[in-house]
């Protein structure tokens, strides 16, 4: 009877198995098959799957129902971490680029710890610089940005980690470089408000629709690195 209830348990916190036979808890392999479904760490299972070779049905029993609760808060933080990774644009406009500062600009970011998930360099035209400045067409000053954007070659990026909209922003300094803190890149490396070097989004809706008119979807990349588990807390 015990076996019975934690087996529907565990069908709703992880999904049944891809096998239509029924998940007793008692099957440390099948229990451990319909937690990997749902993304569960292989580490928090080993301690279910013992209950295989334990000799009797309670020790059995007593091993799958102490791991049910740390197979769903395993589950629960992996949710948690991919809600907290977002993206980021950045452009390294052409001041930048003529001035030598690619990577020294592309340095900071991976220190603090960010990923670089698409980059490339092209010239924008007009037309293409108006439609990146769009929310500021009333602006006096916006047909100045859109030439000055258009002017030459242009870095873009997307960046990928934990606050990285937020926290990038602070990386890259006020927008008047007057304004900037040392050790900030603006603060650093420049002087007017007109040639400040670098471009970030400033907020999660604006990340998004620059992301999408300077980049392809098959642009960006997927992919893991080793050191974010120095990065992250589990």
């Amino acid at each position: 009877m015990r076996s019975k209830f934690f087996a529907g348990v565990a069908r709703r916190a992880f999904g049944s198995a891809r096998s239509t036979r029924p998940l007793p808890l008692k099957d440390g392999r099948a229990f451990g098959s319909a937690a990997i479904c749902k993304g569960v760490p292989q580490s928090v299972l080993s301690f279910a799957a013992r209950a295989t070779h334990e000799s009797t049905a309670s020790a059995k029993w007593i091993l799958a129902a102490a791991a049910l609760p740390a197979a769903v808060l395993g589950s629960a933080v992996s949710t948690v971490h991919a809600a907290e990774i977002e993206r980021t644009f950045i452009a390294i406009k052409p001041d930048g680029v003529q001035r030598g500062l690619i990577s020294e600009i592309i340095s900071r970011f991976e220190r603090k710890g960010y990923k670089l998930v698409a980059i490339k360099i092209l010239t924008p035209t007009k037309e293409f610089a108006m439609l990146h400045y769009d929310d500021l067409k009333e602006r006096p000053f916006f047909n100045g940005l859109c030439d000055f954007l258009s002017s030459g070659p242009v870095v873009a990026m997307v960046w990928e980690g934990q606050g990285v909209v937020k926290y990038g922003r602070k990386l890259i300094g006020a927008t008047s470089p007057h304004n900037s803190e040392p050790g900030t890149i603006r603060g650093d490396l420049a002087i007017s408000v007109g040639r400040n070097i670098i471009h970030g989004s400033d907020g999660p809706e604006t990340a998004k629709n620059e992301i999408n008119l300077w980049f392809k979807p098959e642009e960006l990349v997927d992919y893991g690195l080793d050191s974010e588990k120095w990065l992250y807390e589990p």
